[in-house]
């Protein structure tokens, strides 16, 4: 068996697993077993794969392996990986297992949460380890389809409203993704559906393109919350459960911005050329509207989740730089966007589940109460606000250094823009940490309120040990980054 088809196999056993298992302990006995499987799996891959590169390995993709799954069309289970797959993977790996001590305490129904909330994992990474475009659609939509039960049977607020509007928008811009990537097979001339061959034979015809590259990137874009498809991500954040925001805005989401890279942009890189400056365009004012709209909003959760469309607008952002530093500021972006976006949901789950409330005018003066969650709040929110030596401050100045190598007027213009939003994010975070931590506590209830569980505690720590050592010590993740980056990057060079 391949090496990467473990990724696959393990949430497998997972499910299995946790259909057998009788009584919580046990099904927490899956899950953590599970999930630690593959953090420890991820973190071998990564070390494996350096290793390889040391060795001088000059493959695209390594670790790969192909199995016929129908000819006639030719569809194979195609997987490998390089330096952004290794990332992703890592990722959601981290997210998993510390969601998994994020939902220890989650009633009820339990087991199928847990079963829903597997399946999504794998479909996730499936996406990542996938070189195939019909293999790669095929996670994405096991990836998808557990968000509506997840939002919709565990979630609070207006979760049926919030999981039916999630569920249609994405499904839309799988139809679109859909049609563009059979637009892709057959004006590839129809005889393969691996990425790394059609990107070889490079035989799209660029009429053709700019039909599917529209097409395929706003299918992928809805997904990362390009600007005015946006519109499902904060109800479906503000309505989730904790782990399920935590995998959804730390995870789901950066398979918006890889697939625009590895097939809108890879496959069709003269259309990017000639196009690329509408979704440049859309995505400027993602980055802005989204921190502007975080800055009027009175809940958490609501807050943290259009400040996720300004980040995860910055990711494509940078991607439509088109130049390596920029491309390689973007991964770090998914990266440094899913870790504190993760602790900042888990945070919110935590606090909200001890005051039963997310409304900010409602909170003042945890510090005193829960000095724990509040310090570790602290720290998301200068990690979201690019403080330096946490992992902000290295992907936003990454992005913002290789989008002002473009020296035209039009793309320093809209970087200036873009730079904004560094200021309007520290804004919006201050006064948020300034009102709900400090001064002091109003309603006599909260006096009385625990600080964080063991395994809350283990959870938080975790994300922030990642945080800050990203933050701390970049160079040998932006190296693997920004050695995968090069290939795509330089197919988009006119």
């Amino acid at each position: 068996m391949n090496f990467l088809s473990l990724f696959v196999l393990i949430p497998l056993l997972m499910l299995g697993g946790l259909y057998l298992a009788k009584g919580i302990k046990a099904i927490r006995g899956v899950m953590v077993a599970g999930s630690t499987a593959l953090l420890i799996l991820s973190i071998v891959l990564t070390f494996l794969y350096l290793g390889e590169r040391q060795a001088g390995a000059t493959a695209e993709m390594l670790f790969r392996a192909d199995t016929v799954w129908y000819a006639p069309l030719h569809i194979s289970y195609s997987v490998g990986v390089d330096g952004i797959s290794v990332a992703m993977l890592l990722l959601s790996a981290v997210i998993v297992f510390t969601g998994t001590f994020a939902s220890w305490k989650l009633q009820p129904l339990t087991k199928e949460y847990f079963l829903w909330f597997t399946l999504l994992s794998m479909g996730v990474f499936g996406f990542f380890i996938s070189i195939d475009l019909f293999t790669m659609f095929m996670f994405y939509e096991i990836a998808l389809i557990p968000m509506y039960l997840l939002i919709g049977v565990w979630g609070s607020g207006r979760k049926e409203y919030a999981a039916m509007k999630l569920t249609l928008m994405l499904m839309g811009g799988s139809a679109f993704l859909l049609i563009g990537i059979l637009g892709i097979f057959f004006g590839a001339g129809g005889t393969t559906m691996n990425i790394l061959e059609i990107a070889r034979l490079h035989n799209i015809p660029f009429a053709q393109q700019c039909i599917w590259f529209p097409l395929t990137f706003l299918g992928f874009g809805v997904l990362g919350a390009l600007f005015p498809f946006h519109t499902w991500s904060p109800d479906g954040h503000a309505s989730a459960p904790t782990a399920v925001s935590m995998l959804h805005a730390g995870v789901l989401m950066k398979l918006g911005g890889y697939g625009c890279f590895r097939i809108a942009m890879y496959l069709m890189p003269e259309a990017a050329n000639e196009l690329g400056w509408i979704f440049l365009i859309l995505t400027g004012i993602s980055v802005v509207y989204g921190a502007f709209s975080a800055c009027v909003q009175t809940d958490l959760k609501y807050i943290n989740a259009y400040s996720s469309v300004s980040h995860c607008g910055l990711v494509l952002f940078a991607l439509l730089m088109m130049n390596q530093t920029a491309a390689t500021g973007a991964v770090l972006q998914m990266l440094s966007h899913g870790l504190m976006t993760a602790l900042f949901f888990a945070l919110i789950g935590m606090i909200y589940g001890r005051t039963h409330t997310r409304d900010v005018r409602e909170l003042s003066g945890l510090m005193k109460v829960m000095p724990f969650l509040s310090v570790c709040y602290v720290i998301a929110g200068l990690a979201n606000l690019g403080l330096p030596g946490l992992s902000g401050f290295v992907a936003e100045m990454t992005i913002f250094v290789g989008s002002f190598q473009n020296f035209d007027v039009f793309h320093r213009t809209l970087t200036i823009i873009a730079c904004s939003s560094i200021v309007i994010t520290a804004v919006y975070i201050l006064r948020l940490v300034g009102k709900i931590l400090y001064g002091t506590c109003t309603n006599k209830h909260h006096l009385a309120l625990a600080d964080a569980t063991w395994d809350e505690r283990f959870a938080v720590i975790c994300l922030i040990i990642c945080v800050a050592g990203l933050g701390m010590a970049p160079f040998w993740v932006s190296h693997m980054i920004g050695e995968s980056v090069l290939p795509v990057v330089s197919n988009l060079i006119p």
